[in-house]
């Protein structure tokens, strides 16, 4: 199939916004004031993200009477929850694949638990009438090579009732793409509005009592007697228990940095489609759609009637800093744009309306990872890699547990009990990174065929993705 001409595609981005999409709406909320001056609380939540926002919502659900405090360093929802692309799966372990390489003797528990999570989750959005777009619509992973087709297959007898395989015949009849040859269908994959979920998650907690506060980054984190010390440019917050949720950027627990790089994932929207452009691509029931290559994209519906496109690049800058300039990567958009023409051919001419990036908070294992700090008082999960919108829920419920001293089903996990491992410094994460990406996109240009590094990797339980 010949590229989209090269004059086309600048054209469809030459009017795109530099700025996620779901935060570029007039519904967006009004800034909330930063801290004030000292005070106090029973738990003071750092990152008001997915992770920070479920941790406040559960803690007061779990005990009406906590004081509970968020803290913000710029806007709730302003980062990774505001700018992803919406798909919400059941896994835990970022996908069942994944769960089952690492821990086979309790994937069935993980599965379990994170179809459990899912449930619990659309459950809270109804409760509250959080208006988040939500729908059960699935999620398509796609084959657009024919070696991909045998992992995408579903064996009679496996146990995920969930999974179906669809042909290239069915899954033509369900989006038309000239690239697709087969798929599996994951019918417990919710697709949302995910700045709305973010919005909407702050409304509810302060509706519950809990204090937000943005603007506010905490520049200290120390043990101050029986309390911990929450330090921040406008006062100091005196707690009983912290709850750390700051996913890619710097944690204030120094253990916690090697644990974690900040990955650079990029994103296109379109302009709504006409009614003719929506008939010549079908997608009449909005599943999501990701495809199977290593090097990845991701795509669904608005509910406007846009397309968001992204993945595909997983960009991992030297030294690991989180960095407003690395948002802007024009060479990755127009690679996006050329691989969104070459999926959709019939939709030449469209238009981009806006384009953005931003950090992941990557780690070796590819799923979160979960522990404690200062005698019990502090705890943290981190490590999402890129799959939080629902696992971040289960997270929350696991900092809580660990900050309660409970024992629970979650926490006697060894996905819970364990740590993945660390990244090593400079200059060689970087060297390591590159060296896992260039293998990828020759694995994908290879029929799948893993090198010797890639393979390694594999034995040591380590990975990279976009």
């Amino acid at each position: 199939m010949g590229q989209p001409n090269r004059s086309h595609l600048e054209a469809s981005l030459s009017d795109a916004v530099r700025f996620p999409y779901w935060l570029d709406r007039p519904i967006r909320p009004a800034e909330r004031d930063p801290l004030d001056g000292p005070t106090q609380s029973d738990l003071t939540i750092i990152g008001g993200g997915y992770s920070g926002l479920w941790t406040a919502l559960c803690a007061k659900e779990r005990d009406p009477q906590r004081e509970v405090v968020l803290l913000e360093a710029s806007r709730v929802g302003g980062a990774a929850s505001g700018r992803n692309g919406g798909f919400c799966a059941s896994s835990i372990t970022h996908g069942d694949d994944n769960g089952r390489s690492r821990w086979p003797e309790e994937a069935t528990l993980l599965e379990a638990l994170g179809h459990k999570n899912l449930d619990e989750l659309v459950a809270t959005v109804e409760r509250y009438g959080i208006d988040a777009d939500l729908h059960r619509s699935g999620e398509l992973t796609v084959a657009t090579q024919t070696y991909q087709l045998e992992d995408l297959q579903v064996a009679e007898r496996d146990s995920r009732s969930h999974l179906s395989f669809l042909d290239r015949e069915q899954i033509q009849q369900e989006v038309h793409s000239p690239t697709y040859l087969g798929a599996r269908f994951d019918s417990s994959c919710v697709i949302l509005d995910p700045a709305k979920l973010a919005w909407g998650l702050g409304e509810v907690c302060e509706r519950l009592g809990v204090r937000i506060v943005e603007h506010t980054p905490v520049v200290g984190l120390s043990r101050a007697g029986t309390s911990m010390a929450v330090e921040t440019p406008y006062g100091t917050i005196s707690s009983r228990q912290v709850a750390i949720a700051t996913n890619a950027y710097p944690s204030p627990l120094k253990r916690v940095r090697p644990y974690i790089v900040p990955v650079y994932d990029y994103a296109l929207v379109t302009e709504p489609l006409t009614p003719e452009q929506q008939d010549s691509i079908g997608w009449a029931n909005h599943q999501g759609i990701g495809d199977s290559a290593n090097q990845f994209h991701y795509y669904r519906r608005t509910e406007d009637g846009r397309i968001l496109w992204g993945g595909y690049d997983a960009i991992y800058n030297f030294g690991g800093r989180v960095d407003h300039k690395h948002m802007d990567r024009d060479r990755t958009f127009r690679l996006l744009a050329q691989h969104f023409f070459e999926t959709f051919p019939q939709l030449e001419g469209l238009r981009f309306s806006h384009r953005w990036g931003g950090a992941i908070d990557t780690c070796s294992r590819f799923c979160a990872f979960f522990g404690t700090a200062h005698r019990g008082d502090v705890a943290y999960a981190v490590g999402y890699t890129g799959l939080g919108v629902g696992a971040t829920r289960f997270g929350a419920q696991v900092m809580l547990d660990l900050l309660d001293g409970e024992t629970t089903e979650r926490t006697n996990t060894e996905m819970v009990r364990s740590k993945p491992v660390p990244f090593p410094p400079e200059p060689l994460a970087w060297m390591g990174i590159t060296a896992t990406r260039h293998s990828l996109a020759r694995a994908d240009r290879s029929e799948g065929h893993r090198n010797l590094w890639l393979r390694t990797l594999d034995r040591l339980g380590l990975g990279f993705d976009s």
